[in-house]
């Protein structure tokens, strides 16, 4: 049965969902080996720099009587912004990384003073950002050799409250990275009828070099249900 709430008891909930708890240096893996002067610290502050954000904006919806972010934004723009927000916080707390100044430049983070103005249309140097909800399934428009840094997290949606789900607390759940070549990218395919962007995914060897180079996970996330990422992709 679908859980029914008033709207005073939803509001509350949203409230106490304006509180998600930052990440912990101890769960990061020290052992990960990231390019151009980047180290788990760099990337730990990014992380709890937007944990405060979506944390303070929240509240401040909250006392509007608006609803949160991921409570309102699409979940693709929810983990456009994440993605956004942490490859303009790297180079706060890394001096040694730039975010692209070109339009559209790839990839996000270049090394800096690499490239006139710290601007490149494209380059193998440097960082590609995402964010996702899945622990796989992490996509792109094309399939090329890059490092690849990828932040997952979960988080409410805009339908949690027709489908009886209770708003939850921003959080992040892993975060992973590892120089990907072509090979480690599968185009993925659309029906005829579809208006969908034509994507390239990272495939079974691309996602066995990312787990393998894990930056963060969160206390809760097994490795058994790491392991069962990587063997579905093998099914």
């Amino acid at each position: 049965m679908t859980a029914i709430w008033t709207d005073e008891q939803w509001a509350e909930l949203e409230r106490a969902a304006c509180s998600p708890c930052k990440v912990d240096i101890r769960h990061f893996n020290r052992g990960a080996k990231l390019p151009h002067g980047l180290n788990v610290g760099h990337v730990a502050a990014a992380m709890n720099e937007f944990i405060d954000f979506i944390s303070y904006i929240g509240l401040q919806l909250r006392a509007k009587n608006l609803s949160r972010l991921e409570s309102m934004l699409m979940p693709a723009n929810l983990s456009s912004m994440v993605g956004e927000f942490i490859g303009a916080a790297i180079p706060r707390h890394c001096p040694t990384i730039v975010r692209n100044q070109y339009h559209n430049g790839h990839p996000d983070l270049i090394p800096a003073g690499m490239f006139p103005r710290d601007a490149v249309q494209y380059a193998q140097e440097g960082v590609e950002i995402k964010a996702s909800r899945y622990l796989k399934g992490w996509q792109g428009h094309n399939a090329e050799d890059a490092f690849l840094m990828v932040f997952c997290f979960d988080a409410s949606r805009p339908v949690d409250r027709s489908k009886g789900i209770e708003p939850k607390p921003f959080r992040f759940l892993m975060a992973t990275a590892a120089k990907l070549e072509k090979s480690d990218w599968t185009f993925a395919g659309r029906s005829e009828t579809s208006r969908r962007t034509i994507t390239a995914a990272v495939n079974n060897s691309g996602y066995k070099k990312m787990m393998s180079n894990w930056i963060y996970k969160a206390s809760d996330l097994s490795q058994r249900q790491i392991d069962l990422v990587i063997r579905d992709e093998d099914a």
